[in-house]
């Protein structure tokens, strides 16, 4: 009996009982933590978005709780990523916010579908160049848009593009806040190394507490959250947008790339979660609360959620085993944005900004990067094409040309190691597999002729195998084709086959297929196979196909 699709780890660990009151104080002490971790890095993402700083930590708030309650994985810490960044920030210059609680309830319902329809086994078969492509893009992206603020820089209003975007900032290099970049440059080296005194608070939160005290404190010239953004609004619920078509038409891509990026993350932190805990995560049940996050996230003023790898690693190494901890850390941000958002409008954009570089630099994946490049050329293609096309064009075009282009590659991958030749029988073996006992006497009959197909007969391959067969110039009476390592053929394969049969019955030549596995056998007898060539010249075994070979021939067995 197969399991239900969603079945929350929450509810699973609760009906078993496993949480006993030891791990529960583990696992509040760990949300606590991460809580903190959070904190900063949901307003430094928010920021980078191009949407207010509350909007953030909603997202962390909403997203964590919902993910957690929801989720397939027992320790995934959920809420906004870098990742999600590049495309926030398009969606909202192109389709403003409401654009963007449209796109963000789409990804959401498509996260949904995906999870009842068992994607999310599939999503692990997105290849990993084109990973570590949008990946190191996004934070190249990341890093450079953070240059203007590390700098101090008097950038007005928002650049189209990255290439743009550095011709501003290197227009504007004589007019550094040298300030800004004395903060920024210790935010980074603060947040690189504060782990050497204490690993249980972050970094970026001391940066952020120290710096924004010494700004207003010395009432340094700075850009802060307050002369970017104004006054921090309280929160209340946004006005949900009643999209009409032609805008749902148009945010499709951007929800799209918003639902797999978000899934991919998702899945890829819940794997690395189960490497560290020993535990094995419920892919399926993990996208819908995915999309159920993303959907309530939207409706109460947040932006795109997913699983955070970094925030989830914090959870595990802090304790953390059950959901518990991804609710506990909820709730610590649920209180940050009651009692310190009045105090959040005075951090200094300086500071916010080596924080988000810290982050680019982790994002950028530079040594696996440097590593494939090592690589196989192909896989360096599809690399760096996805890399270059998210840097300077967007996300949503790197994703789909990079997924086309990994796919192309392995239909020729497959192609090329299909292989049909000319397979001569003296009773020792085909391809290393014995087909008779060494001492066997027998051969082919006088008149026929054997040819081995290796390899999915699919159509980026069927060509080749068409061609193969019709270029023989010495055609002999019977043709046996043994098919034992056929594994699946497809309906342009069974196309090419029917048409190669008929060549071969118009040269005066029989077609026999032999060591027919059943799934080809199925899908040959599905379309009509029958109709050009006779049930008996099909058989299961290699021996059969020999057998039939010999009635046609009409010619006793020859000895050696």
């Amino acid at each position: 009996m197969s399991q239900p699709i969603f079945r929350p780890k929450l509810f699973s660990l609760i009906r078993e009982g496993t949480i006993t009151k030891e791990q529960l104080v583990k696992d509040t002490l760990a949300g606590v933590i991460v809580g903190i971790v959070a904190l900063p890095l949901a307003i430094a993402f928010a920021i980078a978005s191009g949407v207010s700083p509350e909007k953030g930590l909603i997202t962390a708030i909403i997203g964590g709780l919902v993910i957690s309650i929801l989720g397939g994985s027992r320790v995934q810490i959920g809420g906004p990523t870098g990742a999600f960044i590049v495309i926030i920030y398009g969606v909202i210059r192109s389709h403003g916010i409401d654009g963007l609680i449209i796109a963000t309830i789409m990804a959401g319902v498509i996260l949904i579908i995906m999870g009842f329809l068992r994607f999310g086994n599939l999503l692990k078969f997105v290849p990993y160049p084109l990973i570590i492509g949008f990946t190191s893009g996004i934070a190249v992206i990341i890093f450079s848009s953070q240059i203007s603020d590390f700098f101090g820089l008097p950038v007005e209003g928002a650049t189209d593009g990255f290439l743009e975007s550095w011709a501003v900032n290197l227009s504007l290099i004589g007019q550094i806040n040298w300030f800004s970049l004395a903060l920024a440059l210790a935010t980074v080296v603060i947040v690189l190394n504060s782990h050497r005194i204490t690993k249980k608070v972050p970094g970026s939160l001391f940066a952020i507490i120290i710096f924004t005290l010494l700004v207003a404190w010395l009432e340094l010239p700075v850009a802060t959250i307050e002369t970017q953004f104004g006054e921090i609004p309280p929160f209340s619920l946004p006005s949900i947008p009643v999209p009409d078509w032609g805008t749902v038409t148009t945010l499709i891509p951007s929800a799209f790339a918003i639902a797999l990026l978000g899934g991919i993350e998702s899945l890829l932190s819940a794997v690395v979660a189960d490497g560290m805990i020993g535990g094995k995560h419920r892919s399926n049940t993990e996208l819908v609360a995915q999309g159920s996050a993303n959907i309530f996230s939207a409706f109460l003023g947040g932006i795109p959620a997913t699983g955070a790898i970094a925030r989830t690693a914090t959870n595990i190494r802090s304790g953390g085993r059950t959901p518990v901890a991804g609710i506990v850390h909820a709730l610590v941000l649920l209180f940050s944005l009651i009692l310190f958002a009045p105090y959040v409008k005075m951090i200094p954009m300086a500071v916010l900004a080596g924080i988000l570089v810290v982050v680019a630099y982790h994002m950028s994946e530079w040594r696996e990067f440097v590593s494939l490049m090592k690589g196989n050329r192909l896989d360096v293609l599809v690399m760096v094409v996805t890399f270059l096309l998210t840097v300077i064009f967007d996300l949503v075009l790197a994703i789909q040309v990079g997924i086309i282009l990994s796919a192309f590659i392995l239909m020729k991958r497959m192609s090329d190691s299909m292989t049909v030749q000319h397979t001569p029988l003296n009773g020792a073996a085909i391809n290393g597999e014995i087909l008779f006992e060494e001492e066997s006497d027998e051969v082919l009959p006088e008149g026929v002729a054997m040819y081995e197909i290796n390899g999915p007969l699919f159509f980026g391959a069927a060509l080749q195998f068409q061609n193969t067969l019709t270029d023989i110039s010495d055609l002999p009476r019977v043709i046996i084709l043994r098919m034992t390592h056929v594994p699946f053929i497809d309906a342009t394969g069974i196309h090419r086959l029917k048409e190669t049969i008929h060549h071969l019955k118009k040269r005066k030549a029989v077609t026999i297929l032999a060591g027919v596995q059943k799934p080809v056998m199925e899908e040959l007898q599905s379309s009509d196979i029958h109709d050009i060539l006779d049930k008996k010249n099909i058989h299961r075994t290699v021996e059969g196909g020999l057998e039939r070979a010999r009635e046609i021939s009409q010619v006793p067995v020859l000895s050696r």
